[in-house]
């Protein structure tokens, strides 16, 4: 990749302070390998699938037993009462539950339907007629925390294996209509993924199946750049959607003005950590860049179309165009003092 400073003098980069990199068509692609800068660099997210439609007993669960005995002398039933019920019986960190003369039954893991076998064939040596139902109740490790960003926030239990990241969104009514371009983050053993809820909604592959234990947190997308200079707008401007290039956050703080921008002048000015520094022209050099677009001709048009821009960049509209390293200097000495920024 060709690095080129502009009005090329080492003395004047090395006075200012900070690489300048002019952006163009054969050197987009290897700036887009450059070390992400305010985020990640991507979002992560799970991929969805189907699961069984039924749920597995876990630790902290509930359930109810009615056991039915028809013989004369039922070591559970009198003569008058043919069934006994036993109601929210604990299942415990063991992963067992307590059945009178059974004992202990170990019932962690499986499905309800397998979890009234088991429990049926342990009584058949002590009531060889025994006929069991079992209800199930989902205690915490069969839950899912409904954080923010829905109408109503709570703990809703997973009636089974295929519960998915939308339908617990619509359990808790959906995501809030004050959400400006919703985040949506799945937090699970330690580890948290996210994607935005337009891409979720729009591909059925990242639905996700949900696990007990997981948290769902909805929020606005927190990334944003700034712009300011001749372009007569100084904001923060918020991501509207995954990745932005250079020529869409033009568009989003309103295009050039005619008047004042001059589009041989329009600059990203980026932060990096020193960490993040190479000297194989792989990344930056120096911790501050200024990359330079010129927009007077195809050459710098369909760079700035490829060009991403990273959370907490700041994008400059210049009233001038920008020939050297001294002008860039110049320029960002001037907008440090009349601005208090970068």
């Amino acid at each position: 990749m060709t690095q080129e400073i502009i009005g090329a003098n080492e003395e004047a980069a090395e006075e200012a302070g900070f690489q300048i990199v002019h952006v163009r068509r054969d050197n987009v692609l290897s700036l887009a390998s450059w070390p992400a800068t305010g985020w990640s660099g991507e979002y992560k997210w799970l991929s969805g699938g189907r699961g069984p439609a039924s749920p597995l007993i876990r630790p902290g669960d509930k359930i109810s037993l009615q056991i039915w005995d028809n013989s004369d002398n039922s070591l559970l039933t009198s003569e008058t009462q043919k069934a006994v019920s036993l109601t929210e019986l604990d299942v415990t960190p063991g992963g067992t539950v307590f059945v009178p003369y059974a004992e202990d039954v170990r019932i962690s893991g499986l499905s309800p339907d397998a979890a009234r076998r088991k429990i049926q064939e342990a009584l058949q040596p002590f009531i060889p007629a025994v006929q069991v139902q079992l209800g199930y109740a989902a205690g915490r490790e069969n839950s899912v925390d409904l954080v923010s960003g829905v109408s109503k926030p709570g703990t809703y239990s997973l009636p089974d294996r295929n519960s998915s990241v939308l339908s617990m969104i619509a359990q808790g009514g959906g995501i809030s209509s004050s959400l400006d371009n919703p985040l949506v983050r799945l937090m699970r053993g330690g580890k948290t993924y996210e994607i935005r809820a337009d891409t979720l909604f729009a591909d059925a592959s990242y639905n996700t199946l949900l696990r007990g234990g997981d948290k769902i947190v909805v929020q606005e997308d927190q990334r944003y750049f700034t712009a300011f200079g001749a372009s007569g707008n100084e904001s923060l401007v918020h991501f509207q959607k995954e990745e932005i290039t250079a020529l869409e956050a033009m568009s989003l703080i309103g295009g050039l003005n005619d008047q004042r921008a001059n589009p041989k002048g329009v600059l990203v000015l980026r932060a990096y950590e020193p960490e993040q520094l190479r000297l194989d022209e792989s990344g930056p050099n120096q911790q501050d860049v200024v990359f330079v677009f010129n927009l007077t001709n195809g050459e710098g048009l369909f760079a700035a179309r490829k060009f991403r821009i990273h959370p907490k960049d700041t994008v400059i509209v210049t009233e001038s165009p920008v020939m050297t390293v001294r002008t860039v200097f110049g320029l960002l000495n001037t907008l440090l003092v009349t601005n208090n920024r970068f």
